[in-house]
């Protein structure tokens, strides 16, 4: 009584064909169809990256001068800044 049988499918269709007719179900099917294919061609565009073109950094990488000689606390000598040059004493 809980479960719907298989008459109970065929009285429902018979219905929603008297309803819209023979006409709008299939055209309504078509346009159902379209969505899924544009929903999938959607999909498959995103994950995929053109490849065509390189994917470049907007800004160069900067890098720090690492000295082992330094420890936490103290200077970095000059010579090892950029354009810094060091002075004698």
């Amino acid at each position: 009584m809980g479960s719907m049988s298989i008459w109970h499918w065929v009285i429902v269709a018979v219905i929603v064909m008297l309803l819209f007719g023979r006409g709008k179900v299939s055209d309504l099917m078509g346009d159902v169809a379209k969505g899924i294919k544009a929903f999938k061609k959607g999909m498959a565009e995103d994950e995929a990256p053109p490849a065509s073109q390189p994917v470049a950094p907007s800004e160069p990488v900067r890098t720090i001068p690492h000295t082992a000689e330094t420890s936490p606390g103290t200077a970095v000598p000059a010579s090892h800044l950029p354009g810094g040059e060091r002075k004698p004493v």
